[in-house]
């Protein structure tokens, strides 16, 4: 059994930053990569951005340069910095793992997702 707990969302104006957390607990044997994915109302989900076991990352090209993500691999947590949000940017956030559990099977798992609005 694995749960995913995201917190950080909410309500910013255009400009403004979020700081997206979400950790990891349960049976777990290792994490292999964590991330965020994001889904507008409408609109498709859409990879954010993702870390992998050696800190290798990547971003969608829409926030290169304004979000960073980061792990704590002790933690099990994963961290996602906004900065210089945009509306275009507001939706639902979900955290995504895909991990070995302690019966050696690599799973992907979903949190149930953060709202993030950016309004003026």
């Amino acid at each position: 059994q694995v749960q995913l707990v995201e917190s950080g969302g909410g309500l910013v104006k255009p400009g403004g930053s979020l700081r997206l957390s979400c950790a990891a607990s349960g049976s777990i044997f290792s994490i292999n990569y964590m991330g965020w994915y994001r889904q507008a109302p409408g609109n498709e989900r859409e990879l954010v951005a993702l870390i992998r076991s050696g800190d290798r990352t990547n971003y969608a090209d829409s926030v290169k340069g304004r979000f960073t993500i980061s792990r704590d691999n002790a933690a099990n947590t994963v961290v996602l910095q906004m900065n210089s949000l945009k509306p275009e940017d507001t939706a639902v956030y979900y955290c995504t793992i895909e991990a070995t559990t302690t019966r050696y099977i690599d799973m992907d798992y979903w949190g149930k997702g953060t709202l993030v609005t950016v309004s003026p």
